[in-house]
């Protein structure tokens, strides 16, 4: 395999306490006025959390720790859920931000970006990376609320690393944008602990820390053979690259997502049509619920249906326009339920449904231009449906559920 060119232009985009700041704008008088923020649940709460305000980190909290272990670090901070649908909508804000400055981005999480600008530089007169790099992070500021930190290099990895020392927090100098220059790789790899690469996982860590290292600069006096010898071959390739800063992965735009689904196991089998249908409605919420967090709707709703001896049925429906209110979807999802159960009646091991076939998605107060019957989905449905959505945001996933009602006719 021929190694990729070591002039690439990589930058990696990091929005800085991402949950945090979302969790602010979404609730500017709550959320919004503590400087003590947990993000991730509720005091006396399961769970763990999901972000912490700088000022909260200082008590020890971290992201996955125990929601009551952070509160006991920190009894004054407020807990918060996340904001998911607000997560998703900022999210995009920031994709669609940087996709103006090249086509080639992909999205490593919800609040990470690597863009690819190799060949771009006559694009944008020869400047240099940092200065691209500033305008990008002002032009998300300006347009979404929101900062990133931003890393540049000739890799994905070496442009993650240095994203991570741009973060402006209270304990570094950091200034939102760090760029490192072609050639010199391997020397800012050397300010680095082995535990911060990418890749190097609690166990090898251990393996390293026995053979006395514990940052690159302990690694780098091996030679190949010394390290095979020590870790094994493929091992010993990976981190005699990797602590040279050596990474040829590409920047691959990722495709859309084709398909979302809920299911559950019962515990027991259940035979009770109503009992079904009920779980239903509560795995339709949830779906649709994410979808609408990433802005799409769905003309095709699939049930899937296990009976008791494992057999597996599917049932499916597909609409003229996207709808995406948990109404319209569980009116068709229910329907489809009892298609199933009249063609073979049997108890059910388990029920799940999927959407699919995405559009983007609809106006919550556009009327029905496109001739949509209004059975299917109205207005109001989709209002009602992205209403509940913040409610759920701002006081949890259980603060307000569907109703079991009788479909629309």
């Amino acid at each position: 395999m021929t190694p990729e060119p070591t002039h690439r232009r990589i930058l990696h985009a990091d929005a800085d306490a991402f949950f945090v700041a979302v969790a602010r704008m979404a609730d500017p008088e709550g959320a919004g006025k503590a400087e003590l923020l947990i993000v991730g649940g509720r005091p006396g709460g399961r769970g763990v959390v999901c972000s912490a305000s700088y000022e909260t980190r200082a008590f020890g909290v971290r992201s996955a720790m125990p929601i009551d272990q952070a509160v006991r670090l920190c009894p004054g901070a407020m807990c918060v859920p996340v904001p998911r649908h607000a997560c998703s909508t900022t999210s995009r804000a920031i994709a669609a931000v940087l996709a103006r400055f090249t086509p080639v981005v992909e999205g490593a999480s919800i609040d990470e970006w690597y863009l690819d600008l190799t060949g771009t530089e006559a694009l944008y007169q020869h400047e240099s990376l940092e200065v691209t790099a500033r305008r990008i992070r002002d032009a998300v500021h300006a347009e979404t609320g929101m900062w990133l930190s931003i890393g540049g290099a000739t890799s994905k990895l070496v442009a993650k690393l240095a994203a991570e020392r741009a973060k402006p927090r209270p304990t570094t100098s950091g200034t939102g944008v760090r760029i490192v220059a072609d050639g010199s790789e391997a020397e800012f790899m050397r300010e680095f602990a082995l535990a911060e690469i990418p890749g190097v996982g609690p166990k090898l860590q251990e393996r390293l820390r026995a053979l006395g290292m514990t940052r690159v600069d302990d690694v780098l006096p091996h030679d190949r053979a010394t390290l095979s010898r020590w870790l094994g071959r493929r091992p010993a390739e990976w981190l005699w690259h990797r602590v040279r800063g050596v990474h040829h992965s590409k920047v691959e735009p990722r495709a859309a997502a084709k398909q979302m689904s809920k299911e559950t196991t019962f515990s027991r089998d259940v035979d009770d049509s109503a009992a079904i249908g009920a779980v239903l409605r509560s795995l339709v919420a949830k779906v649709a619920h994410e979808m609408r967090g990433d802005n799409l709707g769905a003309r095709t709703v699939t049930v899937k249906l296990k009976d008791s001896d494992f057999t597996t049925r599917l049932a499916s429906r597909t609409v003229e326009e996207p709808i995406e209110s948990d109404r319209a979807i569980a009116d068709i999802a229910v329907g489809l339920l009892q298609k199933l159960r009249a063609a073979r009646r049997s108890s059910a091991r388990l029920v799940g449904v999927s959407l699919g076939n995405f559009k983007p998605a609809r106006d919550a107060e556009q009327l029905g231009l496109f001739g949509a019957p209004a059975a299917v989905e109205r207005a109001q449905d989709r209002a009602v449906s992205r209403a509940m959505d913040r409610v759920r945001e701002r006081f949890g996933s259980e603060a307000i559920r569907t109703g079991s009602v009788t479909p629309s006719r």
